[in-house]
């Protein structure tokens, strides 16, 4: 997911035997981009691919994690920080995955009241950078939040696996389509509103601009929201 347009850039559908890390492998590493990962990419072999290939990672660390402090920096408390370090893996495995230091903050979610740690390979931006930059990891989830929520596929055309992968792509293509309009036509609709105007104007010849504008979108009450559930 890129945060610039929250829209996917990169996308592998496989069965459940896959393990999501080894998607990393299948990534094409923009130098000096960042990739925000959760606990289940938490692979230092990985990850130091990452690391040579100058692109930046933050992620959260296991608390089993072995480490010593090499290095810490101040921190302004007030704003939720714990610590800032520089860190060496210690374990003969992990030092050989990722034989260079880390950077470990820990930061204080007051609002949650939840502490989190969090590891990098950039030593440039601040510890509260790190944390922030984190936190719209969360953009992921609210896109298969949305999938689940309005893409949504109750049954499936078909038992084989051309069948199921065929309808996944048609769903994330159909939100593809409706994320990209919005953002060029600057259309100033929510994506599950512009998603109900085309779900029942599909035969429509008028331009989707002059539709999303005229339309008015009918209570939810009506049994016009049974018709907008793209794949029932």
């Amino acid at each position: 997911m890129d945060l610039r347009g929250n829209i996917p850039t990169f996308i592998r559908i496989t069965d459940g035997r896959v393990h999501e890390v080894n998607v990393l492998y299948d990534i094409d590493i923009e130098p000096h981009a960042f990739y925000l990962l959760d606990r289940g990419f938490l692979d230092f072999q990985r990850l130091y691919r990452m690391n040579k290939a100058s692109a930046f990672f933050i992620t959260r660390a296991r608390n089993n994690l072995a480490w010593r402090r090499v290095y810490s920096r101040p921190v302004e408390k007030d704003l939720g920080l714990r610590c800032d370090q520089s860190i060496k893996l210690t374990t003969f495995k992990m030092t050989k995955a990722y034989p260079e230091h880390l950077r470990r903050v820990k930061f204080y979610d007051k609002e949650q009241d939840k502490t989190y740690f969090f590891l990098t390979n950039n030593f440039d931006i601040s510890a509260l950078e790190v944390a922030m930059l984190y936190k719209h990891r969360w953009e992921i989830e609210l896109f298969f939040k949305w999938i689940k929520q309005h893409l949504k596929i109750k049954t499936f055309w078909g038992e084989s696996e051309n069948a199921v992968r065929s309808q996944i792509w048609i769903a994330i293509c159909t939100y593809l389509m409706v994320a990209i309009a919005k953002k060029e036509l600057k259309i100033d609709r929510s994506l599950y509103e512009i998603l109900q105007i085309i779900s029942v104007s599909v035969f429509d010849k008028t331009q989707l601009t002059q539709i999303l504008s005229e339309y008015e979108l009918q209570n939810s009450d009506t049994d016009i929201s049974k018709q907008l559930i793209l794949f029932d």
